[in-house]
């Protein structure tokens, strides 16, 4: 069995998968496609009950965000993220968004990711008014 610590994750294991090899006095581990490996894992954290800081960080990484967009993403900081990292807690409610997130990204869909980054440019909109109008097909947003 083999201690794959090399996913950032002290608490996976393989059976099987791999190959070692020395190379110049030092052993090499060959994993059996390892992107494969990742998402395995990724979809078995994802549908923990909570991620640890060292699961959000593997999360992360593969959804290939930054510390400071999985923060814009989710209206916290750079520094939060980096928090929630290291001491692995995180608000409920943003552990079960970045789960949703990972889960979509496996299934090649995006749309939460999307309405999140929709919603991040809005936040940039300052709307001082707000003006609706009734149209034969009901209430609108006038333009």
């Amino acid at each position: 069995m083999y201690h794959y610590t090399e996913s950032g994750l002290q608490n996976v294991w393989l059976l099987n998968g791999y190959t070692i090899r020395e190379f110049d006095g030092e052993d090499a581990v060959s994993i059996t496609d390892a992107d494969e490996l990742h998402r395995v894992i990724g979809r078995a954290l994802a549908c923990k009950p909570f991620l640890t800081g060292t699961e959000l960080r593997f999360l992360r990484k593969e959804l290939g965000l930054s510390q400071k967009r999985l923060g814009d993403m989710l209206g916290s900081t750079e520094q939060t993220v980096s928090l929630w990292e290291r001491k692995g807690k995180m608000p409920k409610g943003l552990d079960r968004i970045v789960r949703a997130l990972y889960l979509e990204h496996l299934d090649g869909n995006v749309k939460i990711q999307a309405m999140i980054e929709r919603l991040i440019e809005l936040d940039f909109h300052d709307e001082e008014r707000l003006v609706f109008e009734d149209t034969t097909s009901g209430w609108k947003k006038a333009a």
